[in-house]
Order: structure tokens, then sequence, then C-alpha cells
């Protein structure tokens, strides 16, 4: 892989195809110890109305050196109208 961009794109991929909910966006990227990454992804869990209540998740997903899937976890569950504690 060439860089954070790419692992950040990979990550989201790989995702996407095993959640199915719409991405929001990337909201880490990092370097794991055996030189793999460790990538944060936001989703789109539940649709709600008005888009403030709508709930949104952060999945921890890892990535081996070459760019392949090793495991994925949900790390955080809010309300995108929620402020950061």
């Amino acid at each position: 892989m060439r860089g954070a961009r790419d692992a950040a794109q990979r990550a989201a991929d790989a995702l996407s195809e095993l959640i199915r909910h719409p991405l929001e966006g990337v909201s880490a990227v990092c370097r794991s110890e055996d030189d793999g990454w460790i990538v944060n992804v936001d989703v789109l869990e539940v649709a709600r109305i008005p888009d403030t209540t709508s709930l949104l998740a952060t999945y921890e997903v890892e990535l081996d050196p070459a760019g392949d899937l090793l495991q994925y976890r949900r790390t955080a569950r809010y309300r995108r109208g929620a402020q950061d504690q």
C-alpha cells in the first residue's frame, strides 16, 4: 500500500461490503505495531428525521501491511447531534 490515503480507502471499501451501512467518512488512520493500519470509519447506522437524531457508529478496522482486512469492531455509537465527551 502507498500510505494512509490508500489504507483509508481500502478499510472503507472492506467495511462497506461487510456491514451494508452508508459510510460517513474516515476519522482516523494510524500505523499498527506490525506495519499494518488501524482505520476508524464512521457510518450511518439508523437514519432519522431530523438528521441530528440519526445514529452513527465508529468502526475500528485493522488491515495487514498488504491492505487486507484482518478484523473490525464497532467502538462507539452516538447521535449525530451529540457533542464529544
